[in-house]
């Protein structure tokens, strides 16, 4: 399966050792995420580290292992869709317009997000973490 991850999955499968984490190294799915997805993680860091109880250190190396699972796509390669995928999702959200951009460009079967929003439109389908529970099983 192959599925836009967004930022808070990412920083959801950091902060807890849960079903999340394992989805997210789960050799069933294939990730895409914009390049902003790494400014997100690197401006989130110390709040990761204090609620997970691991080690800076740690967290940058379970990054690591995540990025190895996630294509991660330049905004130069999602750009002509941007005005589309405004329309679709920014007067909801304007700081998603990426990940619909990215779902516009990408063969994907989804956006993996656990904000409800997303929800609001009815262009991409979207995907939460219960969702991808019986995917996973």
């Amino acid at each position: 399966m192959k599925l836009i991850i967004d930022a808070n999955i990412i920083i959801s499968g950091l902060i807890k050792d849960s079903i999340t984490r394992k989805i997210i190294l789960s050799p069933k799915f294939e990730y895409f995420s914009p390049e902003f997805l790494l400014k997100e993680l690197n401006k989130y860091i110390p709040e990761i580290v204090k609620k997970s109880n691991l080690s800076e250190k740690e967290i940058n190396i379970l990054i690591q292992k995540f990025l190895e699972k996630i294509t991660i796509i330049s905004a130069d390669n999602y750009k002509q869709y941007l005005d589309k995928s405004f329309k679709i999702i920014g007067l909801i959200e304007e700081k998603d317009v990426s990940y619909i951009a990215l779902a516009l460009l990408v063969k994907n079967d989804g956006i993996w997000t656990n904000d409800n929003h997303f929800k609001k439109q009815a262009r991409i389908e979207i995907f939460s973490t219960s969702d991808l529970i019986k995917f996973f099983k």
